[in-house]
C-alpha cells in the first residue's frame, strides 16, 4: 500500500515542477527564435542572433544592468551589517517587548511589496529626499535586512554561550571574540543570507517602481520592453541573464545553509 500511495504524490510533485518550470523553459526557447515580434509554437526557426543583438546592438541594456548590480551589492552590504547587528542584539537578550520588536524586523518582507513601496515613497516625500540610486538602495535594504536577520538569528541561537564567555575570560575584547569565535560559526549563515538578499534585490520590481524616480533598473527595463516591445527575443535573452544572476546566489545560499546544518548535526 505504501508504494501505491506514493504514486499520487509523485504525480502531484511532477505536475508542480512542470507548472513552475515550463514557463521558464519557454522563455529560454523563445530567446533563440527567428521570429521578432510574435510567438509561434513551435518556433519557425532557431538562431543565436538575439544574443549578439543584445550584446552589441542594444546599448540601452547596459545602464540598467549596471544599476541593478550596484543597487543589489550596496543593499546587500547594508543588510549584512544591520541584519547581523539586529540578530546579535535579539538572539540571547531577554526583555519586555522582544517578540514585538522581532516582528518589526520581519514585517517589511511580510507586507505586500506595493504597501512597502507606497510607505517608502511617502517617507521620502516627507523628508524631501530626491529620488535617486540611494532611494532605490534604501528601499531594497528594507527587505534585504530581513533575509540576513532571519539567517543570522537562527545561527546565533545555536551558538554556545560558554565559548563567548571563555573567550572574554581569557582576555579577548569584544572585537576579538566576534572575529575569532562568533564570525567563523555564523559565516555560512551570513553568506547564505547575503546571497539571497542580492538575488531578491537584483530582480525587485514593485518597490523599485515607487522609489526609482527616473532611474531604471534591469527589471524595470524589462517591464517597459514587455509593454512596448522593440525586439521580443532580446527581452527573453535579458530574462535568461536575470535568471542566471539570481539562480547562482540562491543555489549557493542553499548549499551554504545545508553545510551549516550538517556541521551542527
Amino acid at each position: 500500500m505504501r508504494s501505491d500511495a506514493s504514486w499520487p504524490l509523485k504525480i502531484a510533485a511532477t505536475c508542480g515542477l512542470l507548472f513552475l518550470h515550463i514557463p521558464l523553459a519557454l522563455i529560454m526557447l523563445y530567446a533563440f527564435t527567428t521570429e521578432e515580434k510574435s510567438f509561434q509554437f513551435p518556433p519557425p526557426g532557431l538562431t543565436l542572433h538575439w544574443f549578439s543583438a543584445a550584446w552589441f546592438d542594444r546599448p540601452d541594456i547596459w545602464p540598467p544592468l549596471f544599476l541593478s548590480l550596484k543597487v543589489a551589492a550596496i543593499a546587500t552590504g547594508l543588510a549584512l551589517v544591520f541584519g547581523t547587528l539586529g540578530a546579535a542584539a535579539l538572539a540571547r537578550a531577554t526583555f519586555y517587548g522582544k517578540d514585538q520588536l522581532s516582528l518589526l524586523f520581519i514585517l517589511p518582507i511580510a507586507l505586500p511589496g506595493i504597501i512597502t513601496g507606497i510607505a517608502l515613497r511617502s517617507a521620502f516625500d516627507i523628508m524631501h529626499l530626491p529620488f535617486s540610486t540611494w532611494t532605490i538602495i534604501l528601499g531594497h535594504a528594507t527587505f534585504c535586512i530581513v533575509v540576513v536577520y532571519n539567517n543570522a538569528l537562527a545561527r546565533f541561537r545555536r551558538l554556545q554561550g560558554n565559548m563567548v564567555e571563555a573567550s572574554m575570560d581569557l582576555g579577548a575584547n569584544s572585537f576579538q571574540t566576534f572575529r575569532f569565535i562568533i564570525l567563523p560559526q555564523i559565516a555560512s549563515a551570513l553568506l547564505a543570507g547575503g546571497m539571497l538578499a542580492f538575488a531578491l534585490s537584483f530582480d525587485e520590481v514593485i518597490v523599485t517602481t515607487f522609489t526609482a524616480g527616473q532611474q531604471e533598473t534591469l527589471p524595470i527595463w524589462m517591464l517597459g520592453e514587455l509593454i512596448r516591445p522593440r525586439q521580443r527575443p532580446v527581452t527573453n535573452v535579458v530574462a535568461i541573464i536575470v535568471m542566471a544572476v539570481t539562480f547562482v546566489p540562491v543555489l549557493c545560499a542553499y548549499y551554504f545553509t545545508r553545510e551549516g546544518e550538517s556541521r551542527k548535526t
